[in-house]
């Protein structure tokens, strides 16, 4: 007998004829996705879509929704922690959602579809202003990695090198967001507010962002300055550098155990602005990916010698002179690991997965100082760190960033065993309960391994910020393995 539910959900089905959307062929055919960098969230999905126009997104989103499917979106596949995939969901890739839809050279705006990584954003937006002599560029970026798209900086509130910067979201004036109902919202800070702080850090749990609107800034040449420096000093060093005028900088720790100055002496650089007619050095030296894909096998070998080549490295780049958007790219080389376990002879294969920790600014040597007796006590393989700075953020709604912290990054060396990812999960909980006991938090981004009472620390307001999904979404079309993971996590 037919109920009333299998009527309304035939119902539901006309809308998509009638508006031209093509129905899906029947595909048993499941597709195995992975994140690029740690290679250990393999996810098996029912189905990969890439559309090229918001049309395409929304039949996509309309079909599943008719038929009780669960959706997950994808860009740059460098998410850890399982926000991009879900097992079972049709799975949205929105790469091919890439183009520039607006450029106000007057206010410095910009919109572009959320599918477009950095690289393309930088080289088109500077293509457009070949006629500018001070061009409009973007403020920040991710670090690390470069193909990463523009919609995912805004669902992980990503940050940048800037010393006095918020996360991304200080630079987003608008977006707009397709609903699990079809419908196209712009939200700002005038407009559907709280869904503009829910969505930006919301990990594409509230719907898929569509289009970005970012506020620009004037493209500046700075001055690369360098020096050996020490934790133990360095909030004053990044101080005076901020109050000369400096505006990114960061902070790469030595990373053996086996030397007194184990994840406390480092190279400090910092980048001031230089005389916009300054001409640029003639020759320059640059770390690319064969250089520092030698730096990444050494760290996994010889890591006194891998500290030691990168500081004489960086050491000659003192006094350089880069552009502000530039100086934020990365070499990044996917599958570089899989290089590494062939020079090494490994049994297992291996990566490195990053975890982030945050610790009230006058805290910074004490945290570094407990993090790496930690690390000798219980065997942790750390292969590269940095230390940044972030500003407050007082508009995301699952705001990381609750104060001024210093930012600690750790790339950590996992075998892919059961034994050794348990024994380096391990490791992130006791890293974050040290922040913790310092008044800090860590990054919800790069894995899922904190405890309940590790979640509720530090995100107090996690419980609402999943009602808040139902309100947007009740039935709960967009899911990933993060999101149900912490979801059956809070239940427990």
């Amino acid at each position: 007998m037919k109920t009333r539910r299998h009527f309304l959900k035939c119902l539901s089905l006309i809308p998509l004829a009638a508006s031209g959307c093509a129905t899906w062929a029947r595909d048993t055919t499941a597709r195995w996705v992975n994140d690029i960098h740690s290679k250990l969230n393999r996810t098996r999905v029912a189905r990969i879509h890439q559309p090229r126009s918001l049309y395409e997104l929304r039949c996509i989103v309309q079909q599943a929704s008719a038929q009780g499917q669960k959706i997950s979106i994808c860009g740059g596949r460098h998410a850890m922690g399982g926000q991009q995939f879900g097992t079972g969901t049709q799975l949205i890739d929105v790469n091919a959602l890439n183009r520039i839809r607006m450029f106000n050279r007057k206010e410095g705006l910009l919109e572009v579809e959320a599918g477009i990584q950095w690289p393309e954003l930088i080289e088109q937006l500077l293509e457009l202003q070949q006629d500018e002599s001070v061009p409009w560029t973007i403020a920040q970026k991710q670090t690390g990695a470069d193909r990463l798209t523009v919609g995912g900086a805004l669902a992980a509130n990503i940050h940048s090198r800037g010393l006095t910067m918020q996360p991304i979201i200080s630079n987003v004036a608008s977006f707009e967001i397709l609903l699990a109902n079809g419908e196209v919202k712009r939200c700002s800070r005038s407009e559907n507010t709280e869904l503009f702080k829910l969505a930006i850090g919301g990990y594409g749990l509230f719907g898929i962002i569509t289009t970005v609107r970012l506020q620009l800034v004037r493209r500046k040449k700075l001055q690369r300055r360098v020096e050996l420096s020490s934790v133990d000093g360095l909030m004053n060093r990044f101080e005076t550098a901020i109050n000369e005028g400096a505006l990114y900088g960061d902070f790469q720790f030595s990373i053996d155990p086996a030397n007194e100055d184990f994840l406390r002496s480092g190279i400090l650089s910092v980048y001031y602005p230089a005389d916009f007619d300054t001409p640029m050095n003639a020759t320059r030296q640059q770390l690319d990916a064969d250089i520092w894909n030698q730096l990444l096998l050494l760290a996994h070998t010889d890591k006194s010698k891998a500290f030691q080549l990168y500081s004489d490295f960086y050491r000659q780049t003192d006094g350089q002179l880069y552009w502000s958007d530039e100086h934020q790219m990365n070499s990044y080389s996917d599958d570089y690991h899989i290089h590494i376990d062939e020079q090494m002879g490994c049994k297992h294969p291996g990566s490195e997965m990053i975890t982030e920790i945050y610790v009230p600014r006058h805290r910074l040597a004490e945290f570094m100082t407990n993090a790496a007796a930690d690390f000798r006590a219980n065997d942790v393989d750390v292969i590269y760190g940095t230390i940044r700075l972030i500003e407050k953020d007082d508009e995301s709604y699952l705001a990381w960033a609750r104060q001024d912290y210093a930012c600690i990054i750790f790339n950590l060396h996992i075998n892919h065993t059961e034994q050794h990812i348990a024994h380096s999960a391990e490791a992130f909980r006791r890293l974050i309960d040290i922040a913790i006991s310092l008044g800090g938090s860590y990054y919800l981004t790069y894995h899922r391994w904190a405890t309940k009472a590790q979640l509720l620390r530090c995100y107090p307001q996690f419980t609402q910020f999943l009602s808040e999904k139902k309100v947007y979404d009740p039935e709960e079309r967009f899911q990933s393995d993060w999101y149900r993971h912490n979801k059956k996590l809070l239940q427990s």
